[in-house]
């Protein structure tokens, strides 16, 4: 689920907080670095921080399928 952040909140579509999938870090849309799996990712809002997409050969977990760079723009 996306959620807004900060000042953010209330209105402006500029970063939103998504949790990883594995690790449950916080990820903002628009500041960090964001991968998602285009079957799973939004059936299930799986998203996949750096460093845990590095550890699975950018390959989701579930599925296998190759992961890509999540590009938000408002």
């Amino acid at each position: 689920m996306l959620k807004p952040r900060g000042c953010n909140a209330s209105g402006h579509r500029g970063w939103y907080e998504v949790k990883c999938a594995i690790c449950a870090k916080k990820l903002y849309l628009g500041d960090d670095i964001v991968y998602q799996c285009p079957k799973c990712g939004p059936k299930y809002n799986l998203y996949y921080c750096q460093a845990d997409a590095k550890r699975l050969h950018m390959k989701c977990s579930f599925c296998g399928s190759d992961l890509v760079l999540v590009v938000y723009s408002t």
